[in-house]
């Protein structure tokens, strides 16, 4: 009788929270006019680079993607008589970290000194990079319907930076002080150098954007989407590293559409 008992709660329990998905469902659906709402969670894989790799920079020695995780709402509605084409923005808070480590040559560095003091110049050695941003980031898309289950997107986002981090240390090297030719200061026999370059991020950053979703079942998407920053990563009078950096990212994950 027990298990009757539970067995019918139970039944009764799936009815009423599909009843009420379904009600809500509509009642977004009234809301939007046409729109349809997607809610997506996700992860970022990527890394925060120079295009082309410059000289500096010699090997890759490790990399670490860390848990940059996605979360995003997006509003998409296709128009014509087809419904082929159509419009997709939204919003998305999401988190582009990585760890590395590099071997350099002459790489644009200024770390701490023993007494806290800053010492600028050109670093050879071992570098490990820490990257941890936060943004706020608004993508504008056009979104192709190849298939009844499956879209193309593609376009623009802005992103706010909300928090970041650029830091790390040196390490099994040498400084050369304010040029490849100045006074020479040995890191050695683990001794290590931090530096942090965190206050010298761009605030807003701008891209493009280019993925592909496919509908699994009734509202439920799987999804990937590259994202590919246009704009170096520090703000332009940031002269220590002598090259642009920008943020490469594959974002995956699964969407609900409402």
């Amino acid at each position: 009788m027990r298990k009757y008992i539970l067995a019918v709660l139970a039944v009764a329990f799936s009815l009423t929270v599909n009843a009420q998905m379904s009600q809500t469902q509509k009642i977004i659906n009234a809301t939007l006019k046409g729109w349809q709402l997607e809610l997506r969670a996700g992860y970022n894989l990527g890394g925060t680079a120079p295009l082309p790799l410059p000289e500096e920079i010699r090997a890759m020695d490790s990399y670490s993607p860390k848990i940059p995780f996605t979360i995003e709402a997006d509003f998409l509605r296709f128009f014509g008589e087809k419904k082929k084409w159509g419009l997709s923005w939204g919003v998305k808070l999401e988190n582009k970290a990585m760890d590395t480590k590099a071997t350099v040559k002459n790489y644009g560095m200024e770390i701490f000194g023993d007494e806290g003091e800053r010492v600028a110049g050109r670093w050879t050695g071992g570098v490990r990079t820490k990257v941890d941003n936060s943004y706020l980031t608004f993508p504008i898309l056009a979104v192709y319907k190849v298939h009844p289950r499956t879209n193309i997107r593609g376009g623009v986002y802005l992103s706010y930076m909300i928090d970041g981090e650029f830091s790390g240390y040196v390490y099994e090297g040498y400084l050369r002080q304010e040029n490849p030719t100045g006074l020479k200061v040995p890191y050695g026999d683990g001794k290590t150098a931090s530096y942090d370059f965190s206050d010298e991020l761009r605030k807003f950053q701008c891209g493009a954007q280019l993925g592909v979703d496919w509908m699994a079942f009734k509202h439920l998407k799987v999804f990937a989407d590259l994202t590919w920053g246009l704009n170096d990563i520090f703000n332009n009078d940031f002269k220590t590293i002598t090259f642009s950096m920008y943020p490469i990212y594959f974002n995956f994950g699964l969407g609900y559409l409402f």
